[in-house]
């Protein structure tokens, strides 16, 4: 991988602002993600930070639908969660005042409760933000109840850290089960796959009610089915990591192929 072709990551602000046009040409929205987790110190969180700003503002600037997503780590989880907080919060004021979207990723299991709390804390002072909840993580159901009580809008996941199992059929099952209850409580949600399996499922159980979920993908995986979505009017969203820290991304990419490959499975074409 180098350079602007990248299959997974764009290599600057401004290259995902083009590829974001582009998705949006299709009926794809995007989800920018400036890449910089597990800040080390608080002059990195900082960077991170105007990095997430500049985003904001070039999203609003150029008309786009997307979003930008955050990782806790990045601006401080590691070393201070408190800077954290406040850094989410900031951005989701700023995110708010530009009416940009926010959405905040979940990372490692040891992460969770914290990440839970800052998303609260922002649908408490009024800017519930998109989060996204791991199926592979036995206390999802119970979060799931949380997040949509905030009137946080929940991507649910199978999840790409360590989870409580790690039995793909059993992930499966349990990512079936979240989508159900969001679906009984009548709320807005996302789903993350690229499961050909699921995504059947999904299609065949909401094909009346298209306009209750989100399909996302990343960039680099799936390009047909995504653009057949989109074009069979259903809700589409790319995830769209841009910027040269990319190492805990691109080795979280590799796992998932080799994975899929130990399973013999593929992911949607």
């Amino acid at each position: 991988m180098n350079g602007s072709g990248d299959r997974w990551i764009l290599p600057d602000l401004q290259s995902a602002l083009r590829w974001s046009a582009k998705r949006n040409g299709e009926g794809i929205r995007c989800v920018l993600d400036v890449l910089g987790e597990y800040a080390g110190n608080e002059r990195e969180a900082a960077e991170s930070v105007e990095a997430c700003l500049s985003c904001l503002q070039a999203i609003r600037d150029h008309g786009l639908d997307a979003s930008l997503s955050v990782k806790t780590t990045a601006l401080g989880a590691t070393f201070d969660h408190g800077l954290a907080r406040e850094h989410v919060l900031a951005l989701s004021r700023e995110a708010a005042r530009l009416a940009v979207g926010l959405e905040i990723d979940m990372e490692g299991r040891g992460l969770v409760v914290q990440t839970l709390e800052i998303a609260v804390e922002c649908a408490r002072q009024g800017r519930p933000p998109a989060l996204a909840l791991q199926a592979y993580l036995n206390r999802t159901p119970g979060d799931l109840h949380e997040v949509i009580k905030h009137r946080i809008r929940p991507r649910i996941v199978k999840g790409a850290y360590i989870g409580d199992t790690g039995d793909p059929y059993e992930i499966r099952r349990r990512f079936v089960e979240l989508v159900l209850i969001a679906h009984g409580q009548k709320a807005p949600f996302a789903v993350g796959t690229h499961d050909p399996d699921l995504i059947g499922w999904l299609v065949i159980r909401f094909a009346e009610t298209k306009e209750s979920l989100e399909f996302g993908f990343l960039k680099g995986l799936s390009n047909i089915t995504k653009i057949a979505l989109a074009e069979r009017g259903w809700p589409v969203a790319e995830y769209v990591p841009f910027g040269s820290r990319r190492a805990a991304y691109e080795a979280r990419r590799r796992r998932y192929l080799q994975e899929l490959h130990r399973l013999g499975r593929k992911a949607a074409s």
